[in-house]
């Protein structure tokens, strides 16, 4: 889920490549962006934000009000495939009953594996797909348009996207022209959180700039608090990290070209980033468990470890998007006061604004999928996931009283307000083999760099190789 001006970019593309927007459009919305999540951890309200168990809070979901109309669907069955787990999972599926609810219809979810283009392969291969897929990689959705595995868009859904989304999250959901896709789901991925009490012991304040964030880490190590949480057994963690230092540091220019690899991973740029990024990942006091111990770290347990403990929990800060919040619900912290958040340093001129993206894909066309999809293109369907916590969603009509507490209500509506001004998920626009494939390509060049940051030279090789291979160039 997965970046010098203040830059705001989408996991997710129309294709691989996300259009190359005016630099100066880009650091106006970004810069709104920025500005309401930097005041997120002083005007923050408390609330957990998981959405509990559900129970409670799922029966108020037919409190989101009927904006779209939609068939009688009595008797009619849909699978629904997503990566989801958890709390996750079951928060969308508070979703689909809705659907079912209005419709009629019976609808599964199907618990996907990652890469998800591979297990819908040998879905279609066995002659069972899912009626409609959530793509977390524009390279999958490309993919899927390629393989003839993906079905345009109906009108009424395409109608539905149109009203309530910017014409930018609409294009990123197209592949030659045609609609394939509704972005159901986005992330603001430049974000670290970090645990309040332990900031409070050691004195130590929110960091704007790169150097401030090295000087905050060394007082929470100075008061026996290690101060790095990284999730490293998911590459993708990483490369979320790679790309938040290069777009701040090398810029939007640059960020596109390497996107598109128009430049090589052995540029001087490259080896500038890496090395800033060692500046944390090579002192291995800084991060919880040392490389190894890090390298072992799932995504979930490297928040849940920061804001359990009291005050001397595993690390102080943990990076990563606001979908934190559904993780630090499984401990006991209160997010907004025990768990706070500031946006991811600046290393350039100015902080990244970068996120990612969901976006749901009909496989298997029917009125049912295609009335689907018009509900999760409307405001009904993600108002009710964003009462539940851990959730943003990139349509403009969705009530910012819908997200669960002022930390989610900021960042949501500085989403939005973005519209069309945002760049993409660098890792997600590249093909899947480099950029999206556990133990591959990026992902497993990065885990070998926290394993050893101090070869720089090494690891642009290896991205290099492996992204030449990859783009075919």
């Amino acid at each position: 889920m997965r970046r010098t001006s203040r830059n705001f970019r989408i996991r997710g593309a129309a294709g691989r490549h996300g259009p190359a927007l005016p630099p100066r459009r880009a650091v106006r919305a970004a810069a709104a962006l920025a500005a309401g999540v930097l005041a997120v951890s002083l005007t923050a309200c408390g609330g957990d934000g998981d959405g509990g168990d559900g129970d409670d809070k799922g029966k108020a979901s037919g409190d989101t009000g009927t904006t779209v109309t939609l068939p009688k669907l009595d008797g009619q069955t849909l699978e629904v495939a997503a990566v989801w787990t958890g709390t996750e999972q079951k928060n969308f599926k508070q979703v689909l009953a809705e659907f079912e609810k209005r419709t009629g219809a019976k609808v599964t979810f199907v618990p996907a594996q990652d890469p998800i283009i591979n297990f819908l392969g040998s879905k279609i291969a066995g002659g069972a797909p899912p009626d409609v897929a959530m793509l977390p990689q524009p390279g999958a959705i490309k993919q899927a348009v390629e393989k003839n595995w993906a079905k345009p868009l109906g009108p009424e859904a395409t109608k539905e996207l149109a009203k309530n989304y910017s014409q930018g999250w609409q294009d990123i959901g197209k592949v030659d022209g045609k609609q394939y896709g509704v972005y159901y789901k986005a992330a603001n991925k430049s974000l670290i959180w970090y645990n309040a009490q332990v900031f409070e012991n050691a004195g130590a304040s929110e960091p704007k700039t790169w150097d401030e964030l090295l000087n905050t880490a060394q007082m929470v190590y100075d008061s026996g608090v290690t101060p790095f949480s990284v999730g490293g057994a998911d590459g993708w963690t990483l490369t979320d990290w790679f790309e938040n230092i290069y777009l701040s540091q090398a810029g939007p220019e640059k960020y596109d070209q390497l996107a598109k690899h128009e430049i090589k991973w052995t540029d001087p740029s490259v080896k500038e980033a890496l090395a800033t990024l060692a500046e944390v990942w090579g002192k291995k006091d800084y991060v919880a468990g040392g490389p190894n111990g890090a390298l072992q770290t799932e995504f979930p347990a490297s928040v849940t470890q920061t804001f359990t403990g009291g005050d001397q929990p595993k690390a102080g800060m943990v990076y990563e998007g606001d979908f934190v919040q559904v993780n630090i619900g499984e401990t006991k912290a209160e997010v907004g006061t025990d768990a706070k958040v500031f946006p991811f340093p600046a290393v350039g001129d100015t902080p990244p604004v970068v996120s990612g993206g969901d976006a749901a894909v009909i496989l298997e066309d029917s009125e049912a999928a295609q009335a689907l999809v018009t509900f999760l293109a409307s405001p009904d369907a993600a108002a009710i996931h964003a009462k539940l916590g851990g959730y943003l969603s990139p349509n403009k009509n969705v009530p910012q009283s819908a997200y669960p507490n002022e930390v989610q209500q900021t960042i949501a509506k500085a989403l939005v307000d973005a519209g069309d001004d945002f760049r993409f998920d660098m890792s997600d626009q590249a093909p899947q083999a480099f950029g999206g494939t556990p133990g591959k390509g990026e992902w497993k060049a990065l885990q070998d760099f926290l394993k050893n940051p101090s070869d720089v030279a090494g690891t642009q090789a290896k991205l290099e190789a492996d992204a030449a291979a990859a783009y075919g160039n």
